[in-house]
């Protein structure tokens, strides 16, 4: 008899085809953030096909959704997390030059194309796996919308989404094949909105107060305010809206924020500084202002007892083969980057010197637990304050490729993504089925996660009754 690890990787090998189509068309669409309901309604047809129950819209988010197969007695309970959400303004064809599909139209410039078709299908073969092995479960998949602005999972949590689960499980597209053991950045996303009074800029400037002035004011602040923080900190910015014309005093302006740290504490420490600069500035300029908090999230709590697991699986199962012509993509790719990519890569001490050598990652890197936290920030950070949760990576782009760039969307949509994609389904897969099959190891998962977090409950980073942004990304070139 097959044993349930066997089975559920057989029936990743077997749907290979149809999970690629999904991931292609998914890379075809490259629908922004809030907006991808063609993708959500793709993957939910997709897993009502294979027996999972839909519950669509979820947390206030059309493109949001929970899918769930109950076997046996339905526990314990165990979590897939998808994204689906593309990237404004790097369209581009699979091919390794730069050839946008369309200029200036999105593309999944961070892979998420591959991101939720992997762990839709992990959760759709641990299911068939429970079925034919007897293994009881509930396994839940969930489509979370607008990673990239870090919005998704924190409304998803907030609203009680994740609640009754055991234990989660994602993995994220990248160049190497090897666990995420370190933590990442909390953040704030803010828009401050600036209202000053028109007046003639040249005829009667005295009776205009010029809320460009307050944001203008506001960022020179801000740019002091770095020399007085820690130094993992970051705060940067965008002008959104600078008034219409030069003679026309303008009488509203809007300055877009991010504030990163690696603890949430001294996220909302200095971002209280900031918003003191910000009355400041409307001290010196006679204007007002109000904010709109667009998001906020956790640091990613890394959970060591899965992580040694998903990097015995990895090892197991094998970094992907790749072939002569995927190596060639990959040296015509090398070509765009900066001449001496290879060089700068290897001065940083955190970098395995195994890729020294290597265009695509052919090895599993080790399992490292020295590594600095990440200056970005993902909302799985807010899932892993709520339930043990691990993270992981698979090689699916060029050693070197930039992130957010048309590098990545190239490889996302070619066999290069595919085969991380696969491997990825596999390793969640299997990993999902030894918390389940071996209760020893999901219980040191949660004496851990307990061990982690006490103390430090959680609270959403959010505003009592902020809603999810839903045309946040509406005016952005859509293709």
């Amino acid at each position: 008899m097959a044993m349930p690890r066997d089975i559920a990787q057989k029936w990743v090998d077997t749907n290979q085809a149809s999970l690629t189509a999904l991931s292609d068309r998914i890379w075809e669409l490259a629908e922004l953030g809030l907006q991808e309901n063609e993708s959500a309604r793709l993957q939910e047809e997709y897993l009502r096909s294979q027996g999972f129950t839909i519950e669509s819209g979820v947390a206030g988010m059309p493109s949001a959704f929970v899918a769930t197969y109950v076997a046996g007695s339905g526990k314990p309970v165990i979590g897939f997390l998808g994204e689906y959400d593309a990237l404004p303004g790097i369209s581009q064809k699979p091919v390794p030059y730069k050839e946008p599909r369309e200029e200036g139209a999105p593309g999944h410039g961070c892979g998420h194309n591959l991101l939720g078709v992997a762990a839709l299908a992990g959760a759709v073969a641990m299911k068939e796996a429970a079925v034919a092995g007897g293994v009881s479960a509930t396994i839940k998949y969930f489509g979370c919308p607008a990673e990239e602005t870090l919005i998704g999972k924190v409304f998803m949590v907030r609203d009680g989404v994740m609640d009754g689960l055991d234990a989660c499980l994602t993995w994220h597209p990248g160049a190497t094949n090897s666990v995420w053991s370190n933590s990442s950045s909390a953040m704030n996303s803010v828009k401050f909105n600036f209202h000053g009074r028109t007046a003639h800029a040249a005829g009667d400037p005295q009776n205009g107060r010029s809320a460009l002035d307050g944001v203008e004011l506001m960022n020179i602040g801000a740019n002091y305010l770095r020399e007085h923080v820690t130094e993992k900190t970051r705060i940067h910015y965008a002008t959104t809206d600078g008034g219409g014309q030069p003679n026309v005093v303008p009488a509203k302006a809007q300055v877009w924020y991010y504030v990163r740290a690696p603890l949430r504490q001294e996220v909302e420490e200095v971002f209280e500084r900031l918003v003191d600069v910000a009355r400041g500035a409307t001290l010196m300029t006679g204007t007002t202002f109000d904010m709109e908090f667009v998001a906020g999230c956790y640091n990613y709590l890394p959970n060591k007892a899965m992580g040694r697991l998903v990097h015995e699986n990895l090892k197991a199962i094998g970094a992907p083969k790749f072939t002569d012509e995927e190596l060639a993509f990959a040296i015509e790719m090398e070509k765009s980057f900066p001449a001496n990519y290879r060089e700068i890569m290897m001065r940083n001490p955190h970098t395995p010197r195994e890729l020294a050598d290597q265009r695509l990652n052919s090895t599993v890197l080790p399992l490292r637990d020295d590594l600095p936290p990440m200056a970005g920030s993902t909302d799985v950070g807010d899932v892993s304050w709520v339930v043990p949760t691990v993270q992981f990576s698979t090689a699916c782009a060029v050693i070197g490729t930039p992130g957010h760039s048309w590098q990545e969307c190239a490889a996302s949509g070619m066999s290069i993504g595919h085969k991380g994609m696969i491997l990825a389904a596999k390793v969640l897969a299997v990993t999902a089925l030894d918390l389940v099959l071996d209760p020893a190891k999901l219980v040191e998962a949660k004496e851990e996660f307990v061990a982690v977090t006490a103390g430090q409950p959680y609270k959403a980073p959010l505003p009592e009754g902020a809603k999810p942004p839903l045309d946040l990304l509406s005016k952005v070139k859509k293709g």
